[in-house]
């Protein structure tokens, strides 16, 4: 790409970036949850307000759309436009979410969870970063590619924002299904990972695959006194923590049989900047063998995320009959998601103490993800990640999930699928204090309209990127 363009383009995104983060503010201010428990109104106001952004970046056609979830229930409502290409170039989705996790507990957070904050550079806010800050690397980039090269700057464009990602995406195959040539593209980006690090960026290589499930265990037809009945029968808490703990070996790894575990990565993730970035407590030792990079992002982890028990404050004296455990299991490339569960199962039912009786409900599930790190798409890619940043891009894979990749690769097997990011290790998300690194968020939207403009078919190569 000459040295002109890449200028022209660097000095758009500059030039309008106080606007793009007051856009993205005016987001973060609405509580867009998917979650059954939260008042559908404020996912229609986030729909409605992304939909509005994207009329005014020149998509004109921008429409809430929804699909049915597999319950019956309509799903989360997703904002999809469409730019159509010049002839013989070709068109890029570009896939962000609106909806956000829950805040969880208030006073964990320093500012006012809904209300973004700018400090020492960072912009604070739930959803900053995850993922409402992709919306806007998405149309910034638009934009500066409209302001460069005109109304008409070649490749094709259709924006896709999801509106129940971190609902699980439930209605999200049924969606493509649906819209399967309005969202047919050759390039699909995700915006929806992280980079290595502030001042390093990352093409997101591999994602874990993910299951979940609970299981319950019972010892007690009702609850009985704990003083007349205690001694010959172990409450349900206890035995539920004896099976909890056969699930990981004395190292810490993945006690369950079954299970896939790939190669080694060939970067490391250094041991102390893991504990920096993760906020383990002095004295923590990590769990686990092998390399850190391999135990996050090539072979299993099975984390307890929820349990049901009576809480301490309202807690009676008696022995409780039953205690239930949430699980989340996150899989190796190569792992079936259903053979996982399976294994889970069978080894709760090996491992049960006491004879306990055990109920196990299988949950959400979604397949690892491998990148073609060759393919012409991602070689643009890196190019531009290295011309935004100054610095050569790490090759990352990622510990954490996203189940709906799986549904992209097969429902548009011809597509080449890159996903990139504006998360940094500080980003927090799902967590209190989630933020945005405002000098990564313009240096993202800077890479994404070099990639567009990247992306480009020469005259006379209409068969090739």
């Amino acid at each position: 790409m000459p040295d002109d363009d890449v200028a022209a383009l660097r000095s758009s995104v500059a030039r309008r970036f106080a606007q793009t983060v007051e856009e993205l503010s005016r987001l973060v201010a609405i509580p867009g949850i998917a979650w059954p428990a939260f008042p559908p109104e404020q996912l229609e106001r986030s729909a409605e307000a992304v939909q509005e952004l994207v009329r005014a970046a020149g998509f004109a056609d921008a429409e809430i759309l929804r699909a049915t979830r597999p319950d019956g229930r309509p799903g989360g409502p997703a904002v999809v436009a469409h730019r159509p290409p010049a002839p013989g170039q070709p068109t890029v989705l570009l896939y962000a979410h609106h909806d956000v996790q829950p805040t969880g507990d208030a006073e964990l957070w320093d500012t006012e969870p809904f209300t973004a904050t700018e400090r020492d550079g960072r912009l604070y806010g739930r959803g900053a970063a995850d993922d409402k800050a992709g919306i806007l690397v998405h149309l910034g980039a638009c934009i500066a590619l409209a302001d460069v090269y005109g109304k008409a700057p070649g490749v094709g464009v259709t924006l896709f924002i999801e509106g129940e990602e971190e609902a699980g995406s439930p209605s999200f195959r049924r969606f493509l299904e649906a819209h399967r040539d309005r969202l047919a593209a050759d390039v699909i980006i995700v915006a929806d990972s992280s980079n290595w690090a502030v001042g390093t960026p990352a093409v997101t290589t591999s994602l874990r695959g993910l299951v979940d499930g609970t299981f319950e265990v019972s010892v007690l037809a009702h609850a009985v006194h704990s003083g007349i009945f205690s001694g010959p029968v172990l409450d349900a808490p206890t035995v539920l923590a004896r099976l909890i703990a056969t699930l990981h070996d004395e190292e810490g790894n993945v006690a369950v049989a079954g299970l896939v575990a790939g190669d080694d990565p060939d970067i490391e993730y250094p041991e102390e900047q893991y504990r920096r970035d993760a906020a383990v407590l002095d004295g923590v030792e990590l769990a686990g063998s092998g390399s850190v990079s391999a135990r996050l992002w090539t072979r299993p982890a099975l984390s307890i995320i929820g349990l049901d028990a009576p809480g301490v404050a309202v807690a009676s004296n008696s022995i409780q009959p039953r205690a239930r455990a949430k699980f989340s299991l996150r899989l190796a490339p190569g792992q079936d998601p259903d053979a996982a569960l399976e294994s889970v199962r069978k080894h709760l039912e090996a491992h049960i103490p006491f004879g306990a009786h055990l109920r196990f409900e299988p949950g959400e599930r979604g397949s690892a993800y491998l990148a073609d790190t060759e393919s012409p798409a991602a070689t643009r890619l890196m190019w531009a990640l290295e011309a935004a940043w100054g610095t050569s891009p790490v090759r990352m894979g990622m510990g954490g999930s996203i189940p709906f990749i799986a549904d992209l690769t097969e429902v548009f097997p011809d597509a080449d699928v890159l996903i990139t990011g504006v998360e940094d290790p500080d980003s927090r998300a799902h967590s209190a204090n989630e933020s945005l690194h405002l000098g990564e968020f313009g240096r993202c939207i800077l890479a994404e309209a070099l990639l567009l403009a990247a992306l480009r078919r020469p005259p006379g190569a209409a068969d090739a990127l």
